[in-house]
């Protein structure tokens, strides 16, 4: 067993003597993440986790006192039904914040075995924060409506972090933000990323995060080799920087219900061309980029093609002064992170006794 593994095992234990011996919970708020450590800021971090990393910078993690459970759904613990059972047993409260669900287009056969913990998490909620409505209605057809209260509240960007800088010189950079998790963003956005380059030849595809598939079979199909930059993972500190050097955003992945890749770009002043589905609709708008339409349903995952992307991106590219300017208006308009950590608090003082 490795050092890292052995120490995770090491304070799960740790945690788990002190709850089990410990009674019911003390007055006052105390959250617990439903991880024995969030990562501190300045670490990296992705998708749901970079949500727990924000509220745990007001809210510290306190694992083995806690009296309000708050359970991201992108990063379920491993434990989480004993700890479920735990938090009832102590009279803690429980808040869940719901991204977004397994369905056949990409789960497939799994479907029904990856929502079974979904579905166990969403029902023992005392509220449920979905992060668009296109996660509540997801959530409610493959998980059920939720017993508790619920609200829909979307992502948040720290728009005082995450701001515009001069604009790039040279390109046009086209930017694939965040993890490429699903073969077929990376190999779309290289599909989409040939065309951009026979209008603009001396356009560069910027590829950030952790590749789940190997991209040199289909560089060399497409030849891109020499035009395409791979900037691995990042910190929150760093990521300002990664959007500043972009003009356009790309965002392939399709029913994504709320990206906060997204907000962070159009913070920073960055358009959006992405594909028109999920809770992405409802965070451009109509003034922060250009949505793709294509066939939207849950059986299939069907992205727009390379060319109609490719299009768009030219489009963007052509109105880049206003796409930029709207986007910065409507991230910090909608989305800024002081709003969305206020109705944190506010919903648990009402939740918790002296909170």
């Amino acid at each position: 067993m490795d050092s890292g593994r052995a120490a995770r095992y090491g304070r799960a234990a740790s945690r788990w003597a002190r709850l089990l011996v410990g009674g019911s919970v003390r007055p006052g708020l105390r959250v617990f993440y439903g991880w024995d450590r969030v990562p501190a800021p300045g670490e990296p971090v992705a998708g749901g986790t970079a949500k727990l990393q924000k509220l745990a910078a007001r809210w510290p993690n306190r694992p083995s006192d806690f009296s309000l459970l708050y359970l991201g759904t992108t990063y379920l613990p491993r434990d989480l039904r004993p700890l479920l059972w735990i938090t009832r047993r102590r009279g803690a409260r429980i808040v869940v914040n719901q991204d977004g669900v397994a369905y056949p287009g990409w789960a497939g056969d799994r479907t029904a075995e990856l929502n079974g913990p979904l579905r166990r998490t969403l029902h023992a909620a005392d509220h449920v924060l979905y992060q668009s409505e296109f996660s509540k209605r997801s959530s409610d057809l493959f998980l059920g409506e939720p017993s508790g209260s619920w609200e829909i509240l979307p992502n948040a960007v720290d728009v005082d972090v995450f701001t515009p800088g001069p604009l790039p010189v040279g390109g046009p950079v086209v930017l694939l933000g965040g993890d490429q998790t699903q073969e077929y963003r990376l190999e779309l956005a290289f599909e989409t990323f040939r065309h951009v380059l026979d209008a603009h030849p001396t356009a560069r595809l910027a590829v950030s995060g952790r590749l789940v598939s190997d991209p040199e079979p289909t560089l060399r199909r497409l030849r891109l080799a020499q035009a395409v930059d791979f900037l691995g993972r990042y910190t929150q500190a760093e990521a300002p920087g990664v959007f500043r050097r972009a003009h356009v955003l790309l965002h392939t992945k399709v029913n994504d219900p709320c990206p906060t890749t997204v907000l962070e770009a159009m913070a920073c002043g960055v358009p959006v061309v992405y594909a028109a589905s999920g809770g992405t609709v409802q965070l451009v708008g109509d003034e922060a980029g250009i949505g793709v339409p294509h066939p939207d349903g849950f059986d299939r995952d069907e992205p727009p093609s390379a060319e109609a992307l490719a299009g768009a991106i030219s489009m963007a590219l052509a109105k880049r002064d206003d796409l930029a300017d709207g986007a910065r208006r409507r991230a910090v308009e909608c989305f800024p992170l002081t709003a969305w950590l206020e109705r944190h608090a506010a919903l648990f003082g009402a939740l918790v006794e002296g909170a």
